[in-house]
C-alpha cells in the first residue's frame, strides 16, 4: 500500500460529516488523465456487455464485478485518497466484496418523470437483520468519470442521515421523491463514499451527457462476496500483502475470515506501523 496514504488519512470532521450524514465526497480524488485512462479502458468493456445483453443505447448498463475486466481497475482498491477514508470508518478487518461500472446515457425526450428507485444496499440483510437501525457492515466508494457537477445529469441521490433509519416514507404522488432528497453534485474524478444502510437512486439523465461511475464496495471479511470475484489472475501475480487482503487472501482460511491472525489482516500491522497502536480497532 503506498506511503502516500498517510497525507489522506480521515480527519474528525470527516468522520463527523459521515457519521452524521451517511456519505462523504473527496473532491479530485483522481487527476484528470487518471480519468481518461480509465474511460479509455471501461469503454470497449462497456460495448461488449451492451451488444451482448441487447441493450438499447438510452437504457444503463451496470456491469458486476468489473475489477477483473482491466488490469487499471486493479490499483484503485487501495487508492490513497480514498482507502485510508475507508479503514478509516470501517476498521482493518475488511476486503472488497463487490465491484460495479454504471453507464447511464441520455433518455430520450419523451422519458416521463417517474419517482426515482430508492433502495438501501445488500438486499436479504436488511430483512434478516433486526435491529433498528441496522449495523453499518459495509460501505462504497464511487469514482465519477463523468461530469454530474448539475443536476439531472443522471446524479448519484441520497437522502442525507437516512442511514439511521431503517425504512423512509414518501409522498402519496407516485412522480415525488423524497422531500429531503438531494442530488451529489460531483467532478469528474470526485469520489462519493457511502454507508450501505443510506437511502440512495440514481438520478434521471436528461442532459447530454453519458453518467459514467465505478463502484469498489467493501466489507468486512466474513461476508460472504456480493460478486463472483473473479480475481484469481491479479492475486497470483500481487505481492502487496495489504492488497491481497482486499483481494480475499486468507492463509488460515475460512477460520482467518472470523477469528484473523496477523498473517490473514496485514492492513492491521500496516495501520499500526505507520501511525501507531492507538490507530488499531481492536
Amino acid at each position: 500500500m503506498s506511503s502516500q496514504s498517510m497525507q489522506h488519512l480521515l480527519t474528525k470532521s470527516e468522520r463527523d460529516a459521515f457519521n452524521r450524514d451517511g456519505f462523504l465526497v473527496v473532491p479530485g480524488a483522481l487527476e484528470p488523465d487518471h480519468v481518461d485512462q480509465l474511460v479509455t479502458a471501461l469503454d470497449p468493456i462497456e460495448a461488449k456487455y451492451r451488444q451482448e445483453s441487447g441493450l438499447k443505447p438510452y437504457q444503463e448498463l451496470n456491469r458486476l464485478d468489473v475489477i477483473g475486466e482491466d488490469d487499471s481497475l486493479l490499483e484503485l482498491i487501495d487508492w490513497p485518497t480514498t482507502f485510508p477514508k475507508v479503514w478509516g470508518i470501517l476498521g482493518w478487518h475488511i476486503a472488497l466484496y463487490h465491484s460495479h461500472y454504471i453507464s447511464k446515457p441520455p433518455l430520450p425526450r419523451h422519458y416521463e418523470k417517474r419517482r426515482l428507485g430508492w433502495h438501501q444496499d445488500s438486499g436479504r440483510l436488511n430483512v434478516d437483520i433486526e435491529t433498528e437501525p441496522r449495523p453499518r457492515i459495509s460501505l462504497k466508494v464511487g469514482f465519477f468519470l463523468s461530469d454530474a457537477s448539475q443536476p439531472d445529469r443522471g446524479n448519484f441521490h441520497v437522502i442525507p442521515g437516512s442511514h439511521l433509519r431503517n425504512s423512509i416514507d414518501f409522498p402519496d404522488d407516485p412522480k415525488q421523491d423524497h422531500p429531503d432528497a438531494v442530488p451529489v453534485l460531483v467532478k469528474p474524478g470526485d469520489a462519493v463514499l457511502f454507508d450501505r444502510r443510506i437511502w440512495h437512486a440514481g438520478g434521471q439523465n436528461c442532459s447530454e451527457v453519458t453518467r459514467k461511475v465505478l463502484f469498489f464496495g467493501y466489507a468486512y471479511r466474513w461476508l460472504k462476496p456480493r460478486d463472483d470475484m473473479t480475481v484469481e489472475h491479479y492475486l497470483a501475480r500481487t505481492e502487496d500483502p495489504v492488497r491481497r487482503q482486499l483481494l480475499g487472501a486468507s492463509p488460515n482460511g475460512g477460520f482467518g475470515f472470523t477469528s484473523p491472525a496477523e498473517e490473514d489482516v496485514p492492513l492491521k500491522a500496516w495501520i499500526r506501523d505507520h501511525i501507531g497502536k492507538d490507530a488499531v480497532v481492536p
